[in-house]
């Protein structure tokens, strides 16, 4: 698709979005400080299947905002009040840990396991139409299932239509995309203009379907993402996969802090599943014979 078909697209998802938010501050600062990159933009481009919009906040206010307003949605809808945004440096207690963020992270807290919800439910996945105008049937038929929320994790809120906000990382793209992975993911639409903004390497790595490393906070996350765009037809060279390894080398794997935010961002539910576990039983030193057990146990 062209960029500004694409724009098109993302413009109309975003506004059915807005449409469906009634706190009138909160949808007003959502229009103006928002952002949509990652995949779907991809997607878009190759006329493949949407798995999810990608929605970031593009100032801390408005991610506080949007978090409490669709948590609170979330409490609500699933009859539940113990589910609430933290800001900030967690603290030990209510039978969950929560991470030693940074002094401004939002994060969600949920007892128990950490998660809340169906992870699947808001993830339709229909096929995209072999034209426009079966693209933007297929859409207008998700959009009126409405844009509730269905799944709670630490870093993110899913809600149906396939509309995934992040609350993890907030501010520029060029802030946002310091945390991300590989090239082809860093393409973006901007609310406050409804343009999409396209960047030669991401180009590249689309065109050529390779995947194109360019460092990440997070290469156990980078590692198991591979999975999935190999899947999409993208290729992986033997360096690139010895790049990501090189960065896990240095990080401190039987630190439980550390594995958990390693493993925020990819199938959330299991993954914190394991966390929860190895928590509850606090063992004094991680090893792998241990990890492996509670792995193979969940997985």
């Amino acid at each position: 698709m062209k960029r500004k078909t694409i724009g098109k697209f993302l413009r109309r998802k975003f506004n059915e979005f807005l449409d469906s938010i009634d706190d009138p501050v909160v949808r007003r600062e959502i229009k103006q400080n928002s952002m949509i990159t990652g995949g779907s933009i991809t997607s878009l481009f190759f006329h493949e299947d949407v798995n999810d919009y990608d929605v970031y906040f593009t100032d801390h206010k408005t991610c506080k905002l949007a978090a409490e307003y669709f948590v609170d949605q979330f409490n609500r809808s699933a009859k539940r009040a113990d589910a609430s945004v933290v800001v900030g440096k967690g603290t030990e207690g209510d039978g969950f840990y929560k991470p030693k963020y940074e002094h401004d992270r939002i994060s969600i807290h949920i007892p128990s396991d950490g998660v809340a919800g169906d992870p699947q439910a808001g993830m339709a996945g229909e096929q995209l139409g072999d034209t426009v105008e079966e693209f933007e049937q297929i859409e207008e038929e998700e959009d009126r299932k409405g844009y509730e929320p269905v799944f709670l994790s630490q870093n993110a809120i899913t809600l149906r239509g396939r509309v995934q906000l992040i609350i993890r990382f907030c501010g520029t793209p060029e802030q946002i995309h310091t945390n991300y992975d590989f090239a082809h993911c860093t393409n973006y639409w901007l609310s406050k203009d409804a343009k999409v903004y396209l960047n030669e390497l991401a180009l590249e790595s689309m065109l050529t379907k390779e995947l194109v490393y360019i460092g990440s906070k997070y290469p156990v996350c980078s590692l198991i993402r591979t999975r999935k765009f190999i899947k999409r037809g993208f290729s992986i060279t033997a360096g690139t996969y010895l790049k990501m390894i090189l960065q896990c080398n240095e990080l401190d794997l039987f630190d439980i802090d550390v594995l958990e935010d390693q493993l925020t961002g990819v199938d959330s539910a299991y993954f914190m599943q394991v966390i929860a576990a190895v928590r509850s039983d606090n063992p004094e030193k991680l090893n792998s014979a241990y990890l492996v057990e509670i792995i193979d146990r969940i997985f």
